[in-house]
């Protein structure tokens, strides 16, 4: 295993499920029981402003729809103010009788079609700080709302370092396994931190609002990327343990259009 200290010792796996609402209700309802059926762990919305509901909302009806936990995956902090974020988030730990965890990071691809006003990194990554600083104080000393941090670049990995229970790194499609190795390891946060892995691709398909359409996938399996998996249950499951063995990675969120192809994945690993 990676000799980062993020992992006190091995952590049992645990899937994620990103679940847009992309069609009607019922039919969307009908995903949430199902996925919660096949033992995903959390149900997770994306930040995407006119595409679809606002994930608050979206995810208060999901919690109340299945005995799951929810989460945003991710909010973009430049679409938001600390405070507000703060506030919506305990709101929904509130709600959900601690079942919420809070995805945040500094953006996601196509925010600029949004016209809204360009927000420099370093100003991103203090949001981030504000919303973390402010949901601690809302929760008080009886409630921890988990906060999964999607980040990439010295500076954002050393304030997840400093704030996050959950660390995702964002990966691009040309990242060598290599180097994200090189970037675990150096992950040091000195405490027991959750490694996650954000797979948008499974076998020859890319799952909507995880990665671009045109993402080539058979370039990323020829590079062994850890951006995608094998579409075949047995070849995922023996892949997913050996990132958890190079890397450290225990909880694996994919989109919700392969719930069913990797159910036997999940059943096999979940707790595991």
């Amino acid at each position: 295993m990676t000799d980062s200290t993020a992992s006190a010792g091995t952590r049992p796996f645990r899937f994620g499920a990103v679940a847009p609402l992309r069609s009607d209700l019922p039919t969307w309802r009908d995903r949430v029981r199902r996925i919660a059926d096949l033992g995903y762990s959390t149900l997770l919305m994306p930040d995407v402003p006119r595409w679809q509901p606002a994930p608050g909302p979206t995810l208060a009806v999901a919690a109340c729809l299945a005995d799951l936990r929810v989460g945003t995956w991710v909010y973009a902090s430049a679409l938001r103010q600390s405070w507000s974020t703060a506030w919506e988030a305990h709101s929904l730990s509130v709600l959900t009788e601690g079942r919420f965890e809070m995805g945040i990071g500094i953006g996601r691809p196509g925010i600029e079609d949004l016209q809204l006003p360009v927000v420099p990194p370093g100003e991103r990554l203090a949001q981030v700080r504000d919303t973390v600083t402010a949901l601690r104080d809302l929760d008080g000393p009886d409630l921890h709302t988990p906060v999964v941090m999607a980040v990439r670049g010295p500076k954002a990995l050393a304030l997840a370092a400093d704030l996050a229970d959950t660390v995702t790194f964002a990966l691009m499609p040309g990242d060598a396994r290599s180097e994200i190795q090189r970037v675990v390891r150096e992950f040091r946060p000195g405490r027991d931190v959750e490694l996650s892995q954000h797979v948008a691709v499974i076998g020859d398909s890319v799952a909507p609002f995880m990665a671009p359409p045109d993402t080539d996938t058979a370039a990323l399996h020829a590079a062994d990327s850890l951006a995608a998996l094998p579409a075949d249950p047995s070849a995922a499951a023996e892949e997913i343990q050996r990132r958890r063995e190079e890397f450290g990675f225990s909880y694996f969120v994919f989109g919700a259009d392969f719930a069913d192809t990797l159910a036997p994945v999940v059943a096999k690993l979940a707790g595991r």
